[in-house]
């Protein structure tokens, strides 16, 4: 007699994984067993659930149905199952998530004491960098990401937005002078950062007159890395465009100066990605609302630092400014 509760996890670990192979291997499972077993839970339930093709899967309209439904009880039982004893005595157990350098070292990980003492009893597994994440092949929970999202059919909760910022070291600077307008970019050098997903460096871009405008800036150096991509804006070898998060020590202390201030880049589309059959679980529901009220303190925060800094850049360039005339 089937299992059904295994064959249904099966089946939406091959929906998941969009393939057979990819299924079995998540799951300790021969590809054969895994095929074996869809076969027999589409005979039971009396409906062809996928359409197998030589080249990919696509759910049936009644296996699209019964995938939905599937998620959903599957998600009620691991509630149930870690549903024992009170309060955060079932809230339990280990939580896979990936997030990039930045938002983990600015935001998550210095509130995780709060997190811990509210849910002393779940672990986390932190993986940290900008990177495509296999989040049923790695077992990872959820991934936090940053701009738009793939269409995967992943479940995504936005998170908030971060602001970017151009800016450069005071050497730089000095050598290569000031941009004042978009066009004297052209006479300037870039540190070109490359993102994972796309492969290629990535624009600097502008919002100018409520319209995104790209602008393709030459360099001598590329780097993948979110600490290298900062350090060697520090080092004067370019422009860069990070997440003001990241770059406002240095700001504060006088090691980057930011320039063409008008010219305000596009916030950044933070979210925070599931699979479908995991949006229910207690573990990540608690952990993403949590993430949700972080991001919305450190939006906050963010203002207000950033209102703090521009008035300090104003009465200081003010005051350079008067001494000046006075000279």
């Amino acid at each position: 007699m089937i299992d059904r509760v295994h064959a249904m996890r099966v089946f939406t670990r091959v929906v998941d994984t969009n393939s057979f192979t990819r299924a079995a291997e998540s799951l300790g499972m021969p590809r054969a067993s895994v095929s074996t077993t869809v076969q027999q839970l589409e005979a039971l339930v009396g409906v062809q659930l996928l359409a197998r093709t030589t080249r990919r899967l696509n759910l049936t309209v009644d296996g699209a149905a019964y995938y939905e439904r599937c998620a959903q009880i599957l998600a009620d039982i691991d509630e149930l199952e870690s549903g024992f004893g009170a309060g955060e005595e079932r809230l339990r157990g280990r939580l896979r998530v990936e997030m990039p350098d930045t938002v983990a070292t600015s935001i998550v990980v210095p509130a995780l004491p709060e997190f811990h003492a509210r849910h002393p009893h779940i672990e986390l597994s932190l993986g940290i960098g900008i990177r495509n994440v296999d989040l049923v092949g790695e077992g990872v929970d959820c991934s936090v990401q940053l701009g738009e999202l793939p269409d995967s059919g992943l479940i995504a909760r936005r998170l908030g937005m971060l602001e970017q910022v151009t800016c450069a070291s005071p050497a730089y600077l000095a050598k290569h002078g000031t941009p004042a307008h978009l066009d004297d970019l052209a006479r300037h050098v870039a540190v070109n950062c490359v993102p994972e997903k796309s492969g290629r460096p990535a624009d600097f871009e502008f919002d100018v007159d409520g319209k995104p405008h790209s602008v393709r800036m030459r360099g001598f150096v590329q780097v993948a890395d979110e600490h290298a991509y900062l350090a060697c804006g520090l080092e004067g070898l370019g422009l860069i465009q990070p997440l003001r998060i990241a770059a406002q020590p240095y700001l504060r202390s006088g090691q980057l100066r930011e320039v063409l201030p008008q010219c305000k880049s596009p916030p950044m589309k933070v979210s925070v990605a599931f699979l479908k059959s995991r949006q229910a679980t207690p573990r990540v529901s608690v952990f993403v609302d949590w993430l949700a009220q972080l991001f919305e303190r450190s939006q906050r925060m963010d203002d207000t630092l950033t209102t703090l800094y521009r008035a300090a850049r104003r009465r200081s360039d003010d005051e350079h400014s008067a001494e000046t005339a006075d000279a």
